[in-house]
Order: C-alpha cells, then structure tokens, then sequence
C-alpha cells in the first residue's frame, strides 16, 4: 500500500520528543492519513474466531492445514496473509504451538524488520528500531514478564540471529506502542498492532483526532481492487494548518489522576495536558445530585460511592459467570441507593447504567434498558468531545434499544444523532456506519407508518416479535392495504 502522508509532518514537540503536525486546514471527519500495519496478531484467547487476515469476527472459520493455528475467512484471506505467516506458520510447526501473542507479535515485528529493514514505503516516517521502548522504566513485575516473553522467544525461535538486548527492545516497543484492533462491528477487542506512523501522534486526553481499524476488502473478484487492513487517523473537528495531531491513548471517562496514572504506568510519561493540568470536569464526574440548591453531605456521599465500588465488582464476577438476572438485580439495588446522591454525571452512576441498560437489553427487557440507556448518554453528552466514538456507540445502542421497546420515535432520533457522530468518526465505508445507514432508512419507514397510524404500526411490530404473519396479527381493511403499498 502506497502511504500517503501529504497532510503531515513530523517535528519537535519539546519534551514529548517527536509529534506529527498538520500541513494544511483539515476538517471534521477528514482522513488525516490511513497506514496498514507493519505487524499484527489475533489475541490467543480469539484465535479460533477471528480471522487472521482481516480480523474480522466470523463463524466457520477456516483453519491452516500446516500449523493448524491460523484461522481465515477464506482462500482470499489466507492468501492476502501468507507473506506475514509463512514464517510463523513454519516456526509453530516445529514448537509444536503457538507462543503468546506478544511473542508472536515480536516474531513478526522481527521477521519484517530482516526481510524490509524497518521501513515498508517511502511514506513511513519512522523506522520501527526508532520507536521508544522504555524498557529501563519498566516496573519490577513487568521486567519479570519480560525476561519469561523473551525466553519463550529465543525457544520459538532459536535461530534468531538477533541478541536478546535487541529482541527486549522490539518487546518494549510494543508494549508502549501496540495498536488494540477491534472486529469489524467495534464491539470487541481482537488483537494487537504495530503502525510506526501512528505511534509518532502524540496523546492528549481532549484529542483532535480519532483512530479506526478499517478491516479492507478482499471480497472482489478482481484482486486489483483488493484492500489491506489499516489504520485511518481522522479528525475530530477543524485542525488548522501547523496544529499539532493528538489522540486520545486513555478514555477521557476517568478522572485527570486516573488518568494520569495509566499513562505513567503504561506510558512512561506525566500527562500535562490542558484537561490534566485544570482537571476540567473532574467535578462532573465525581458530582453530587443538587436538589433545590441542596447537597447530600459528604459522609453519604462518600458511603455510596463506597457501596457503589462493591457493587460494580459483584457484577463484575456475576457478569463473568453468566448470570445476567443477579447482574439486574444489583444494579437495580445500587441505582436505587445513588439515585438521591450521585449526580447524573458520576462516573460510577454511569457505568452502573450502562451495565444494567447491557443485561437489560440481553434479556429483552427493552423498556427498562432504553430508560437507562437514555440517561447514559445524557450523561455522556455534558463528558465525551461531540464526536467521540465511545458518544456516537453509546447513542447507537440507545437508539436500537429505544427502538426494540417500540419507542420508535426517540429510537430513531438517537440512530440519526449516532449516525452523524459515526461519519465522523468512522467515515461512510466502515461497517458500523453502513449498519447504522440500513437502521436509520427502516426506523424513518416505521416512523413514518406510526405518524400515520399508531394502531398497525404497534400491530406490525407485535406480529414482528411473535414471527407471525401478518395476516393473523392484523385485520386488514382498504386504508392498512393502502398504507402497507406505499413507497418510503
């Protein structure tokens, strides 16, 4: 793939070192630049159900005759990848199986390295060896794990003719630099991945741009017209020309030290971000319910955030076990107890809706589960950037659940809001969004059929849900005839 890096350049960013800066006026949702990745794997955990190729979440995957670890959609996507598993396919041959997926990673982080020299095109702006490692600022457990990856290492691949310093600076790379890659619908995490030019953007907890994985497409018949996976950095809102590039390598759900601390534990560097430094909405997030100008006090307030922390591990554990009717009934009991104290913006009173508004929606308790999803993105809008994903993805399931309680009129206005969101940040081609396009056109149709009767739109839904025909469900007179034959 030819990088096209025309909208940036690197440069000093003083204490952060290098950074990326725009070279031009960009706008809201525009594709700063998109980078396959240098290296990539599927996590262990998933490495039966996501292809190895795409990373696409697929049933009925088909696996590698040789190592009889590596899954792929299809020929096409087994073929796309041999250039990156040929080695690997060999080497889990003759281990007998598959290292961890740091081990793999660093494999063909190393593999690419000998056979490309660290740089794949003329628009890579860095060589993977010049990527920090921060390996003299690991902690002693981390240090530990290490030493036990590179062992495993040098037992994969005992004919590596690198020495284990270089093989623990590779290490170091990706654990400060690696990429988590998600499935095709964003709902999950699959993977790990190297991008060199996307590690050269520096964070900033109030980024301007966002990163999405798009997966590519293999899928026509002609291979000219075939895509790679790779990375697209798109902005946020307007970024003048010259204006340094950030994203966001932690939530912004979290309060400045939280935060802070992440970055420093995973990244090695003291955040001074503008939203750290003032801790802007911090007060939000950690806010009392105001009540005719009244407060709870702090004892209370501190007692439920307290019992909040206890709850959200139970359903944490009951969640793990399977057991969505126990996860319902403690976030039922602990939004019974923040209702009258935490305010509508608290962290913990936000993740305890989202929970429940999950568990809910699983167990197709939808009225319920669209109340609590519309007061979490309510709180969200006052927190997330206007164009967050994590905003636009809360707003889509809240839309979807509105809609499958029969809520068809706030279902839809939240799937359009999401809609907007998800064009800027994932852009018109990615799956999400063509998901959300096909949703938005049906619930505009049912929308349009409840404006003109309330009575058979509930009756077609009923039918719909019961999967009956809808000639049991409804009495069909001259006017629902019509109606049902109209074009939308």
């Amino acid at each position: 793939m030819n990088l096209d890096m025309d909208n940036v350049e690197v440069f000093d960013a003083g204490e952060k070192g290098r950074g990326l800066r725009t070279t031009k006026d960009l706008w809201a949702g525009e594709v700063v630049f998109a980078e396959p990745s240098f290296a990539a794997v599927v996590f262990d955990s998933l490495s039966q159900q996501v292809c190895h190729s795409c990373f696409r979440h697929q049933a009925n995957l088909h696996r590698c005759a040789q190592c009889k670890f590596a899954h792929y959609c299809d020929r096409t996507c087994q073929t796309a990848c041999w250039d990156e598993h040929k080695q690997e396919c060999a080497a889990i041959k003759k281990y007998e199986k598959a290292p961890n997926e740091n081990v793999r990673l660093s494999a063909r982080v190393l593999w690419r390295i000998q056979k490309d020299t660290g740089i794949v095109s003329d628009g890579q702006l860095t060589s993977v060896d010049q990527l920090e490692d921060h390996v003299a600022d690991m902690l002693a457990d981390d240090f530990k794990e290490l030493k036990i990856d590179i062992q495993n290492f040098l037992d994969y691949c005992p004919k590596t003719r690198h020495g284990k310093e270089y093989i623990s600076h590779i290490f170091g790379i990706i654990k400060c630099n690696g990429f988590t890659l998600s499935d095709q619908r964003g709902l999950q995490a699959v993977g790990v991945g190297l991008f060199p030019n996307l590690c050269l953007v520096n964070h900033d907890c109030w980024p301007n741009c966002t990163v999405i994985l798009n997966h590519g497409n293999q899928s026509a018949l002609n291979t000219a017209y075939h895509s790679k996976r790779r990375i697209e950095l798109r902005a946020l809102s307007k970024i003048a020309e010259n204006e340094e590039l950030t994203v966001g390598y932690v939530d912004f759900l979290n309060v400045s030290t939280d935060r802070q601390r992440a970055l420093k534990h995973q990244y090695h560097f003291d955040c001074t971000c503008k939203s750290c430094s003032e801790h802007l909405k911090d007060d939000l997030k950690m806010a009392a319910k105001e009540t005719d100008g009244n407060k709870p006090s702090d004892e209370l307030v501190k007692e439920v955030q307290e019992f909040s922390l206890e709850c959200l591990a139970k359903v944490e554990a009951a969640r793990t076990a399977g057991d969505f009717h126990e996860v319902v009934k403690l976030c039922r009991e602990c939004l019974d107890k923040q209702e009258p104290v935490l305010g509508n913006t608290h962290l913990y009173h936000l993740r305890m809706l989202s929970t429940a508004s999950e568990a809910l929606s699983y167990l197709q308790f939808f009225s319920e589960a669209a109340e609590y999803a519309g007061r979490l993105v309510e709180g969200y809008m006052k927190l997330y950037h206007p164009n967050n994903a994590h905003l636009g993805m809360a707003t889509m399931r809240a839309g979807v659940t509105h809609w499958h309680a029969g809520l068809i009129k706030v279902g839809h206005e939240m799937i359009c809001k999401a809609y907007a969101i998800l064009m800027v940040t994932h852009g018109p081609n990615h799956a999400i969004t063509k998901d959300l396009e096909s949703m938005r056109m049906q619930t505009e149709m049912e929308l349009r059929i409840f404006k003109q009767n309330e009575h058979v739109y509930h009756s077609m839904r009923e039918a719909a849900l019961q999967n009956k025909p809808m000639a049991e469900a409804i009495s069909v007179d001259d006017n629902i005839k019509a109606l049902s034959h109209k074009h939308f």
